[in-house]
């Protein structure tokens, strides 16, 4: 089973996209790569997905867990 998530990605033609993973069509379209984390991150947080944060040439730079982890960090107290 994959994750529930949202990719930043470049858009062939201009710009960068939202994507939700297996969706034919962004959730966002927007300039700037800057813009497009920040929509994405508020559309992931929403939702309780992964953001993806992918380069300009496809390959993944960053990512963030918005939804259930599931290997949560141990308490270090």
């Amino acid at each position: 089973m994959s994750r529930d998530e949202h990719h930043v990605v470049p858009n062939p033609d201009s710009g960068w996209d939202v994507k939700r993973n297996g969706a034919q069509r962004a959730s966002v379209h927007t300039d700037t790569k800057q813009d497009a984390v920040d929509k994405g991150r508020e559309i992931s947080q929403n939702q309780g997905t992964e953001l993806v944060i992918h380069n300009k040439d496809g390959k993944i730079s960053n990512s963030d867990s918005h939804g259930n982890d599931p290997c949560p960090p141990k308490d270090k107290r």
